[in-house]
């Protein structure tokens, strides 16, 4: 089950996005974007992501403040390609960044990765009035 990390993420995506707005539009094209649904309940915040063919030790799921961030690489399968006929599967490496409007538990998040889909839930924090 891949880990989400508790940890300060906060210069390292000010960093990644210095960097995509000083350099030029195509190392932001190696970049791409998995399919993404992010929605609520009423306990939860949740982010599910199609990335089918990504060993769960080649992603990172990291959380600081209201900022998640979803981080990996899928590889591309070294065989003989004489000619494509067709080409539409990204590979390489892919980021999201969610920003969460709601007060979450990380300490009670969850991710899980099954049937090529990973589903990261962030509880909803009980605000006692």
């Amino acid at each position: 089950m891949p880990v989400i990390i508790r940890k300060p993420v906060h210069t390292l995506i000010e960093t990644r996005r210095e960097i995509l707005h000083a350099i030029s539009w195509q190392v932001r094209s190696s970049l791409w974007r998995p399919p993404t649904d992010i929605y609520e309940t009423e306990e939860s915040f949740i982010i599910r992501v199609e990335i089918a063919g990504v060993r769960e030790e080649d992603m990172e799921v990291a959380m600081e403040n209201n900022l998640l961030l979803i981080s990996g690489n899928r590889s591309d399968i070294p065989e003989q390609r004489a000619y494509y006929h067709q080409m539409e599967i990204q590979s390489g490496k892919f980021e999201i960044t969610a920003e969460i409007p709601v007060p979450v538990d990380v300490e009670q998040a969850g991710a899980v990765y099954k049937d090529g889909f990973l589903t990261v839930t962030l509880p909803k924090l009980i605000t006692h009035s």
